[in-house]
């Protein structure tokens, strides 16, 4: 009967258009008030330890911060040249060259609508002036942009670990050649559909521009290896990291690009062909003059503003999903539930083909945060005695995340390519539906090839001699 009540509950507070922190709220507290033997002291409780408990949870703001760091700086700018300059010269090269750019951004930001924003706001227009259909770049961008929580550091994942108290360094592992399987993937129907349609490709400009290119990009670009290598040597834990690429982002951002702060638009040199030591170290004495400065700078204080909003939205979102959680862990229901499924002799296969249903049904009404934790308590022990490991089920579950992210009502991705182009989420649900067709094909993929996501994070424990 709790269980019954905390679902139709949950399920009539999002038939109301209730936002979802505030359904997962009430329908747990309702719950514990009307059905429980739970006491009311532990509603307080446990919002409290939601985020205090779980440190892994600590990386998401920090990452939230580089992210808009970099969004409002000019790295995806130089890192979009970047890839024109590898790719654009293939047949339907700048498309490709938006994948690329995705799958670079998103390890360096860790989010899905961010990388869609970023990347989508400076080559959906340029793929059009290009001569490219519209819809076809803005297909492409909402597809290719769900990578951001996918590749490494992802804040999905983050809180998959959180929920599971899995390895965060793992997962990230774990994540990595999957989202270079699906970019490729991407880029390859791409080239395909290029040559049918006849798209253009961009002149090839030489190695000497495509080092240049590289070199503006250097400094973002060197974000990942700082995060990801830091990660994966055993230097930080994912948190650490986090804080870390927020304090690069922002030195990158003011002082070495000066797209934002008091040293904005003042070039490096004064005059053609001067030395560089001379620019070095007048680099440095303006930046430590700037220094005090950039702190209180407006730009600086709207960068952490915007991220401060898109944090406490979230961090609010999974405060009350953990509360969800709890009611479900104190009444014993994923016990209950497991017991059934296990009872139904479903082999790991036919879980599997469950799993992947119930998170495509919920990843069109929930945000995927809200859905992994309050699913992953519920299908993890069940994956467990069924001989599925962990770590493959949560690159499952963040793929179907994928998934969500461009599925309506509440495709995230989808509400910020309208935001870019003007058209509707109608149109722009019809622009991507073509690819999506991509994604359920990785899906499977992903589902019934566990070696594609344990591969990596299995060699790095050999050859750390685990």
């Amino acid at each position: 009967m709790t269980t019954a009540a905390l679902f139709i509950l949950l399920l009539l507070c999002l038939l109301t258009g209730m936002p979802i922190a505030f359904a997962l709220g009430l329908s747990s507290i309702t719950t514990i008030l009307l059905f429980s033997h739970d006491s009311l002291a532990s509603i307080a409780l446990k919002l409290f330890e939601a985020e205090s408990e779980h440190y892994t949870l600590l990386a998401i703001p920090f990452f939230i911060l580089s992210s808009t760091f970099l969004s409002t700086g000019g790295v995806a700018n130089r890192i979009i040249n970047f890839a024109i300059d590898c790719v654009g010269w293939i047949r339907g090269g700048l498309a490709m060259a938006s994948v690329l750019a995705c799958m670079i951004f998103a390890a360096v930001s860790g989010s899905s609508p961010a990388t869609v924003a970023a990347i989508g706001s400076i080559v959906i227009a340029g793929m059009v002036k290009a001569g490219y259909p519209e819809e076809l770049a803005a297909g492409v961008i909402t597809n290719a942009g769900t990578l951001g929580i996918l590749i490494p550091p992802s804040i999905v994942m983050l809180v998959y670990a959180a929920a599971t108290e899995e390895s965060a360094a793992r997962l990230f592992m774990a994540g990595f050649l999957p989202g270079l399987l699906m970019g490729t993937m991407l880029m390859i129907v791409i080239y395909i559909v290029a040559r049918i349609k006849g798209l253009p490709a961009q002149p090839w400009k030489g190695f000497k521009e495509l080092g240049k290119s590289f070199m503006s990009a250097f400094w973002g670009l060197m974000l990942i290896i700082i995060v990801l290598g830091s990660i994966y040597g055993g230097i930080c834990s994912p948190t650490e990291a986090a804080a870390i690429s927020a304090v690069y982002a922002w030195f990158v951002a003011i002082f070495v690009y000066r797209d934002m702060g008091p040293l904005k638009g003042v070039p490096w040199r004064t005059r053609p062909g001067e030395p560089i030591p001379t620019v070095i170290v007048r680099a440095l004495t303006q930046s430590l003059v700037a220094l005090p400065k950039s702190i209180m700078h407006p730009d600086t204080r709207k960068v952490f503003r915007d991220a401060s909003k898109v944090s406490i939205m979230l961090l609010f979102i999974i405060g009350n999903a953990m509360l969800f959680a709890h009611v479900l862990t104190s009444e014993r229901i994923p016990h209950h539930i497991a017991e059934i499924i296990v009872g139904w002799g479903l082999p790991a296969w036919g879980f599997l083909i469950v799993v992947n249903i119930l998170l495509l049904a919920a990843g069109n009404f929930m945000e995927p945060s809200a859905i992994l934790l309050i699913m992953a308590p519920i299908l993890f022990p069940i994956a467990v005695k069924l001989g599925i490991d962990p770590i493959h089920l949560g690159v499952i579950m963040v793929v179907n995340m994928e998934i969500g992210m461009i599925t309506p009502p509440v495709g995230l991705n989808l509400f910020v390519t309208a935001g870019i182009t003007g058209h509707n989420i109608t149109w722009v649900l019809r622009a991507a539906l073509p690819w999506l067709l991509i994604l359920l094909v990785f899906l499977v993929l992903i589902t019934y090839i566990p070696q594609i996501s344990l591969w990596l994070p299995e060699y790095i424990d050999y050859l750390k001699g685990y």
